[in-house]
């Protein structure tokens, strides 16, 4: 069984083979591109929250919702393979998002439509959650939540028949399917 404790064991390790330490919560995101890209207050709002993962798992329904609809730009699904150590096509494929549509938009600096925004705020509150479980465990050093989440979602799970929990990101009911399994893993019901 998989419990929290587990989750920094499994802390991601770098090119030296020593745990890198967990950037802050924003470090992903600088006000300067927000502010470039020309958008409204709100849009930078909910940019800079996208990668506070732990702020995006505990915000209300509501005011996630506000930062769907606020706008997100299309070049943070960059940022956020980057986050997950992974590249952008595979989280692309990972959320169902066409790749020439995300591609022009990212170099137009435009907006997401909802339908994309809500995938990827979907995975930043995933990443928050395992974020907010292992920072509850105690000890949170050296664990890169991002990081665990890019890798975790391409390994087969049993819970899901052998399937990936990737396969399911690309719909808010499969993002919660597999949210409800970190959930499990917390409580050391499932792994």
């Amino acid at each position: 069984m998989t419990t929290t404790a587990s989750y920094k064991k499994s802390a991601v390790k770098g090119a030296s083979g020593k745990a890198q330490a967990s950037k802050p919560s924003g470090a992903a995101v600088r006000t300067g591109d927000a502010e470039r890209t020309g958008r409204n207050p709100k849009a930078r709002s909910s940019v800079l929250q996208l990668f506070n993962f732990a702020s995006v798992y505990n915000a209300a329904a509501m005011e996630r919702i506000e930062w769907i609809k606020g706008g997100v730009d299309a070049t943070n699904v960059q940022v956020f393979a980057e986050r997950l150590d992974t590249s952008k096509d595979q989280l692309m494929k990972t959320l169902g998002l066409p790749r020439a549509t995300i591609d022009r938009k990212a170099k137009a600096h435009q907006q997401l439509s909802t339908e994309q925004a809500e995938r990827l705020v979907g995975l930043s509150k995933l990443v928050g959650q395992v974020q907010t479980m292992v920072e509850q465990s105690g000890d949170p050093a050296g664990f890169d939540a991002a990081q665990w989440v890019g890798r975790w979602l391409e390994r087969p799970n049993p819970a899901l028949g052998g399937r990936r929990p990737a396969e399911l990101m690309d719909t808010m009911a499969g993002q919660e399917v597999v949210s409800g399994l970190v959930a499990k893993m917390a409580t050391g019901a499932y792994a």
